[in-house]
């Protein structure tokens, strides 16, 4: 197999370039001290994916020696200096990290939250530094009973609400792109009128900076918030107008901010840092050993699944507007292209045609579906040709695959289910599949056994007699082969046929299936990596 090339241009944690290097069917290029420009005539022309960070832009020269490229991961939250729309035109998927730094940013936000409302910066600042010890001086405000307002309830928004609750605060959300209960489903209120929002007591955001939330608030809003307002900002710079900010706080109509990012960085000459009724850090949101951990091990484990056209997390450049679609289709495209390319490793032959069926309200996007569905089965049968989203649906027509979707009447027992039934001249596999709440893909059934697996990592398919002592000979199989069991999964059908899905530790080689082929009770035995 030809090995793919990732090329890592800035530092990330060590952990991320452990994986890289531990890949055997990648080609891993440490460029991230490299100069700018021999990094971008020499060795992004040789890559198929690359991973970046803040310090190399993704520009115009750098786009037009990315001769070979697929997609490029961008180690963070943040895409600001990825030229994305230049991307787009040259067939680059463009991939972020959204999640891995959440927990740091909640946190962060908080602090800034709790340090506004009792003024620990000054307080530490009077006794530790100035030496003087004055009570009467720190008067704060405590979290409780007061209401909060929430804009952007995602994976930061969110989590920042629930903790607030546990201080016993009202929380009051806004996000026009999320279903209520979301909301409500947690005791809070949702609400689509922003005034609401500007009505609370403290207000925090935590959106994506884009042309509907620069400026998002600015003195007009400010000017109907309550006298004393605190507002937190640990998102992106520019949300909140900050020559406005900067009058509000002066004139205590704001009684404190809490502020970590800002829109010039670095900002150490901002008028805001002359104000005494402010909090500020140094853009901290991402600053924690875990976070940087999570960021360098989810942009290696994307960028491998990306090199390999397993999937494209967090595509930033989807051939749909995201804009027009619920949040929760993203990660199911996402998991579409996943199950496309594990079906076309266990039904291996001449891909003849694919059908996608969804149930629930991911039917309404099928036909999306069907075209992540695509790139995922075609993926490891296209040497000579590399599909993306734009070209799928044309390279299958041109290769007689016939794609089909139907939208099926919601009688799943789960809220959302997605089937794909890969048929090839070797036969064929139909796979079902949904996401549960806390966000974990899973398989739910492999042709007709209902069986609950995790979609990921090294997976072998083991169809036996359903007799005793199965089992057993697997496990002994296995570790006569040094392979290391991490998840065993079973189910059986009316046909007196059992079906085993294996999570192992490692690649299993040949000689480990045919032994396991070779027993006595197995009907089949298929290998698949993810």
């Amino acid at each position: 197999m030809k090995k793919h090339t990732v090329v890592v241009c800035d530092h990330i944690h060590k952990a991320g370039l452990e994986i890289l290097e531990n890949d055997e069917n990648i080609n891993f290029i440490m460029a991230a001290d490299e100069p700018k420009d021999i990094l971008v005539k020499e060795i992004i022309p040789q890559a198929d994916v690359a991973i970046t960070r803040s310090s190399t832009d993704v520009d115009e020269n750098f786009i037009a020696h990315a001769k070979n490229m697929k997609a490029i991961v961008r180690a963070g939250v943040g895409v600001d200096n990825v030229n994305i729309p230049g991307c787009s035109k040259e067939g680059i998927i463009v991939m972020n990290v959204p999640t891995a730094n959440t927990i740091a940013a909640v946190e962060l936000t908080m602090t800034h939250m709790l340090s506004c409302m009792r003024m620990f910066p000054y307080s530490h600042d009077h006794l530790k530094n100035q030496r003087i010890w004055k009570r009467e001086k720190w008067y704060g405000y405590e979290l409780k009973g007061k209401k909060l307002g929430v804009i952007g309830f995602g994976n930061i928004g969110s989590r920042v609400a629930k903790r607030a609750k546990a201080f016993e605060m009202d929380i009051v959300a806004y996000d026009p792109y999320i279903h209520p209960s979301k909301v409500t489903d947690l005791d809070m209120t949702y609400t689509k009128d922003f005034s609401d929002i500007l009505a609370c007591d403290i207000i925090t955001i935590h959106t994506p900076k884009n042309q509907e939330t620069i400026n998002m608030i600015t003195k007009k809003e400010i000017d109907q918030m309550k006298d004393g307002v605190v507002l937190i900002n640990c998102a992106r710079g520019g949300l909140y107008n900050e020559e406005d900010l900067y009058d509000g706080l002066k004139s205590g109509k704001i009684r404190f901010a809490g502020i970590d990012v800002f829109n010039k960085e670095p900002a150490t000459e901002h008028p805001l840092l002359d104000l005494d009724n402010i909090c500020v850090s140094p853009h901290l949101g991402a600053n924690t050993f875990e976070s940087q951990y999570n960021i360098g091990v989810q942009a290696a484990q994307n960028a491998i699944e990306a090199a390999k056209g397993i999937a494209y997390p967090h595509a930033m450049n989807l051939p749909i507007d995201e804009t027009k679609i619920p949040p929760f289709v993203k990660p199911f495209l996402e998991m579409g292209q996943k199950i496309g390319f594990l079906a076309s490793q266990i039904n291996k032959g001449q891909l003849l045609s694919i059908k996608v069926s969804g149930q629930g309200d991911i039917a309404e996007f099928v036909d999306s579906l069907a075209t992540f569905v695509t790139v995922g089965a075609m993926s490891s049968n296209s040497e000579d040709a590399t599909i993306n989203y734009v070209n799928a649906d044309f390279v299958a027509k041109e290769k007689g695959v016939n794609i089909e979707s139907e939208a099926l009447v919601d009688s799943s027992v789960f809220k959302n289910l997605i089937t794909i039934k890969l048929t090839t001249s070797e036969g064929v596999v139909t796979i079902s599949a949904t996401i549960f709440d806390d966000g974990k893909q899973r398989i739910v059934a492999i042709d007709g056994f209902d069986i609950e697996v995790a979609l990921k990592g090294n997976m072998i398919l083991f169809k036996n007699s359903d007799v005793p002592g199965v089992i057993g000979s697997i496990g002994q199989t296995l570790a006569k082969n040094n392979v290391n069991i991490a998840d065993f999964s079973l189910a059986r059908n009316e046909k007196s046929e059992a079906l085993a899905i294996i999570l192992v530790d490692d690649k299993v080689d040949a000689q480990a299936l045919e032994e396991l082929a070779s027993l006595d009770a197995c009907l089949s035995v298929a290998y698949a990596t993810l």
